[in-house]
């Protein structure tokens, strides 16, 4: 009785019979599958996978499994590709209409070769919206059938900026220094700014050839590919890594087109030295690892070139902002370059050539719109950078051009509308007539800005402007003009990151429509969700 407690008289208990309901495979509703397209659409444009993807059973069986319908068929190609086309068309509409918003839009531009031998030129788009948030929208990777002299570049440009119907918005066009980019933008109705990044990277390569420092440069990249080339052997240096009680890490090779390659090599070869000579000493090999003087001609070329990395690093950023700052940075790098009593003889002539080279570079950047730049960021505008003569000059040029907008206010709705302004040099402005009252105005503005407290490094300029606009609306009009322009044309050369991955071997033959088209969807995909 202990072990039957129930009462015996109780009815047994029921179970439920399975009804062939039960057995009958759950099918996938129309809306869910319509979701399903969209997002697989989605996902195939943002990551850059090619079509086909929707042909493989593998990605079916997972959707089939996550959703418990056996029946499920992946859409076809020609059902992707229709959703990715409506989906650009979607998407390039709000671009179009950000852009809508804007009245001072900044370029960046350059142009690649595909692995098909195919040219292609990317531009990008920079500008404040309301909210002084800076966006970054893709405008075309097109494909370019002329050589790239200099007006064939110049209509390019012309013709993009015109498909988007910004020809009269555009203010400046980022570059490399390439001569046919500097030859085409003398025709281009808008500012050229050189790549400041790029010229120092430049002047990093031209300082670091035929240098003292060349046999143990050249030391580390032997050193390098011997471990990167070889898995048996790159397996002993993480063993003597453990053994030394470091991190497992690879070895970084210098690449000439790679910014900062070369210092993130010198800086693994100094952090694994110990491990690098024991795992060298296994073997006989004719590597040889460079001397205890040439690791401290590299320490000291290490410490150097960080600052130069900082420099290119705050420089190539595309959601802050850029050109103010670099002319505070090109002030630091001359103070880093300067040379102390205890500068070795190769130290000595590193910054030196690297000064001399970086002044030439220097003096063909544009300068006037960098110096204005600086000024109208509340972190520099007390142009620190700059010796006092120039501050005025400065100064000057900025109430030139608050004259200039006091002019253009007055226009009466019925006048005809005027044609793009040609570029004109800045300078001039200063010296065209103006009123009393339209001075007197100008200097209000001026002296309410140059009295507000300077804001810490650690302020965003664009932060700061939006909540002071409305006490400096004048300045803040010349500001989102001035402070939009990248430093870079990094930008642009991201796009091309991106065109990499849509113009695969298995893609080369891709067509230059679907290229533009996967890459700019891409981009602006992306930066919604930043």
């Amino acid at each position: 009785m202990a072990k039957h407690s129930a009462d015996a008289n109780s009815p047994p208990p029921r179970h439920s019979q399975a009804t062939m309901y039960d057995f009958r495979q759950k099918q996938m509703d129309t809306t869910t599958k319509n979701k399903l397209i969209a997002a697989i659409a989605k996902w195939v444009a943002t990551a850059c996978r090619p079509i086909n993807v929707v042909e493989d059973e593998g990605l079916a069986d997972i959707i089939r499994i996550a959703s418990n319908d056996r029946t499920y068929e992946l859409p076809s190609r020609a059902t992707i590709t229709s959703h990715i086309q409506k989906l650009h068309e979607t998407e390039k509409v709000k671009v179009q209409q950000e852009l809508e918003r804007t009245k001072a839009v900044a370029l960046t531009g350059d142009y690649w070769t595909s692995l098909s031998n195919q040219n292609y030129l990317g531009v990008t788009a920079h500008f404040f919206d309301p909210e002084w948030k800076l966006q970054s929208y893709a405008l075309t990777v097109m494909k370019t059938e002329e050589r790239h002299f200099a007006n064939a570049v110049a209509e390019h440009f012309m013709k993009v900026a015109g498909e988007w119907d910004i020809e009269h918005k555009v203010v400046s066009l980022t570059t490399d220094s390439a001569r046919n980019m500097i030859a085409a933008a003398r025709q281009l109705p808008f500012e050229h700014m050189p790549c400041i990044a790029h010229s120092v990277h430049r002047a990093v390569t031209v300082s670091l050839t035929n240098s003292p420092f060349d046999s143990a440069l050249a030391k580390c990249r032997r050193v390098v590919g011997h471990f990167k080339h070889s898995p048996a052997n790159q397996a002993e240096l993480e063993q003597q890594q453990v053994a030394h009680h470091q991190k497992k890490e690879s070895l970084a090779q210098e690449v000439s087109t790679r910014w900062n390659s070369t210092l993130e090599m010198i800086k693994r070869v100094q952090r694994n030295t110990v491990p690098l000579r024991d795992a060298l000493a296994l073997h006989t090999t004719n590597v040889a690892m460079p001397t205890a003087a040439e690791l401290e001609k590299l320490k000291k070329l290490e410490a150097v070139l960080e600052h130069c990395r900082y420099v290119s690093e705050l420089l190539g950023g595309e959601k802050f902002v850029s050109c103010s700052a670099v002319l505070p940075a090109l002030c630091h790098l001359s103070r880093v370059m300067e040379v102390t009593e205890d500068d070795p003889a190769y130290m000595i002539k590193f910054k030196e050539t690297f000064a001399a080279d970086m002044e030439g570079r220097k003096e063909k950047t544009n300068i006037a719109w960098l110096k204005v730049a600086s000024a109208l960021d509340p972190r520099f505008k007390d142009l620190k950078c700059l010796n006092k003569a120039d501050r005025a000059e400065v100064w000057g040029l900025i109430r030139a051009l608050l004259q200039e907008m006091e002019r253009e206010r007055p226009a009466q709705p019925d006048q005809v509308e005027p044609e793009p302004p040609t570029k004109k040099p800045t300078l001039m402005l200063a010296h065209e007539s103006s009123s009393d009252e339209e001075e007197d105005s100008v200097e209000q503005c001026l002296e309410r800005y140059k009295a507000e407290p300077l804001a810490g490094m650690d302020h965003c300029p664009q932060e700061w402007w939006s909540t002071h606009e409305g006490a400096h609306s004048e300045m803040a009009r010349l500001a989102r003009k001035y402070l939009a322009a990248p430093a870079t044309s990094v930008p642009s050369e991201r796009l091309f990151s991106v065109s990499g991955h849509v113009v695969q071997k298995k893609r080369a033959s891709l067509l230059s429509e679907n290229v533009n088209r996967l890459v700019c969807l891409s981009s602006w995909l992306k930066a919604k969700k930043l």
